[in-house]
C-alpha cells in the first residue's frame, strides 16, 4: 500500500455493530499504564493475517485534543495503529509480555473530513492486512503491515509500516552492547535525563501549553532542540528507556508548525523512519524544512540527529485550514 491520495466516500461493505465499542482492550496489550490512554475497544479476524481493530477517538483529551475545534487530532491516527499493532502481536500471533517493540517505518494519510468532530467520539476501525511476517523459530519476530482507516462506513485514510520485536534479555544486551544506556538495566534513573530545556512559544506549534511543547530554541531558524519532559503523563505514559515514537511523531508536527508560521494548517499525513533509539541524556536536534508549494497543500520534512547522525526522518503532509 502507498501513501495515496484518498477520495472521501469510498464505502466499505460491513457494518460495525455498536457494541464492539463499549469497552477498552486490556491496557498491557497496548502497552499503556493508564486505562484512560487505551483507545482500542475490540478486534477480530477476518482471515489468515487480516483483522480488523476497532477504536473510539475522544472528542477531548489532555493531549491529543481538538485542532481549532473542529476536528480530531490527527496523530490520534498514529496512536492508534501503534496500539492495534501491539494489540495483534500480542493476542493474535503470541508475543509474550515483556517483550519490546521496534518500529521501523511508518506511515499514514488520512482526510479531513474523516477527522471532523461531530456530537459523539469517533468510532474507528482499522482493517490490517499483515504481510512478510517473520519468526525466530515458532516466536514471531516482525511483520509489515496495510491499513485502511473506516468510519461510519466510510474509508477515510491509510496507513502502514513495519514493527519488529525482541525478548528483554536480547533487547538489554543490545542496548548494553550499543554503549547508549548509562546504566546496565532497561529503565534509567531520572538523573541520566537532560535538563528539561524551556519550551519554544506554544502558540507557534498549536499547542496551548507550555507542558505539551517537545522543542526547544535552537541556534538558526528551523532548528530546534527536542524537550523531553519524562513527568508527562501522556508521551511518558510509563517508564522507558529510550524517547518514545509518539513524541518523536510530536515533533515533526510541532517543527513542522513552526516553519510554516503564519500559515494555519491542518495535519493529514505522516510518514516516519527510525533509524536509532534517541536517547534521553544525550541533546538531540530536530531540523525542519518546508517545501515549496504552489496551493494550499505543504510537506515539510524533519530530521532527527543526535551525536552527529541522522536518528529518525519524518515529512508531514498539512492542508490550510478553511
Amino acid at each position: 500500500m502507498t501513501d495515496a491520495t484518498l477520495t472521501h466516500g469510498t464505502s466499505i461493505p460491513q457494518a460495525v455493530p455498536a457494541q464492539r465499542f463499549t469497552r477498552t482492550v486490556p491496557r498491557s496489550y497496548v502497552h499503556r499504564a493508564a486505562i484512560a490512554e487505551v483507545l482500542i475497544t475490540h478486534w477480530q479476524t477476518e482471515g489468515p493475517d487480516s483483522f480488523s481493530v476497532d477504536a473510539q477517538w475522544p472528542r477531548a483529551h489532555g493531549f491529543y485534543g481538538a485542532v481549532g475545534g473542529r476536528w480530531h487530532d490527527p496523530l490520534l491516527v498514529g496512536e492508534t495503529m501503534r496500539q492495534a499493532l501491539l494489540l495483534i502481536a500480542h493476542a493474535e500471533y503470541g508475543v509474550p509480555a515483556g517483550h519490546q517493540f521496534l518500529m521501523g517505518d511508518k506511515f499514514f494519510r488520512i482526510t479531513p473530513e474523516g477527522l471532523c468532530l461531530e456530537g459523539a467520539p469517533a468510532d474507528v476501525t482499522l482493517h490490517i492486512r499483515c504481510h512478510s511476517v517473520r519468526r525466530t523459530g515458532s516466536r514471531f519476530a516482525g511483520m509489515r503491515t496495510e491499513i485502511t482507516f473506516q468510519r461510519d462506513g466510510v474509508v477515510i485514510g491509510t496507513g502502514g509500516g513495519s514493527l519488529s520485536c525482541i525478548n528483554p534479555n536480547a533487547y538489554a544486551r543490545v542496548r548494553s552492547a550499543l554503549g547508549e544506556l548509562p546504566r546496565q538495566d532497561t529503565v534509567p534513573s531520572p538523573l541520566t535525563s537532560l535538563a528539561l530545556l524551556p519550551p519554544v512559544d506554544a502558540a507557534l506549534v498549536d499547542r496551548d501549553r507550555a507542558r505539551d511543547v517537545v522543542l526547544s530554541p535552537g541556534d538558526q531558524a528551523g532548528t530546534f532542540l527536542l524537550r523531553a519532559d519524562r513527568t508527562h503523563p501522556v508521551l511518558f505514559d510509563h517508564p522507558v528507556d529510550h524517547v518514545p515514537g509518539m513524541l518523536l511523531s510530536e515533533a515533526v508536527r510541532q517543527a513542522a508548525h513552526h516553519v510554516l508560521q503564519p500559515r494555519d494548517v491542518l495535519p493529514v499525513g505522516l510518514s516516519m523512519r527510525y533509524e536509532r533509539y534517541v536517547e534521553l541524556h544525550i541533546p538531540c536536534t530536530v531540523r525542519a524544512v518546508a517545501e515549496e508549494s504552489q496551493d494550499r497543500n505543504h510537506q515539510v520534512r524533519v530530521t532527527v540527529e543526535q551525536s552527529g547522525r541522522t536518528a529518525a526522518e519524518g515529512t508531514l503532509t498539512v492542508v490550510e485550514r478553511n
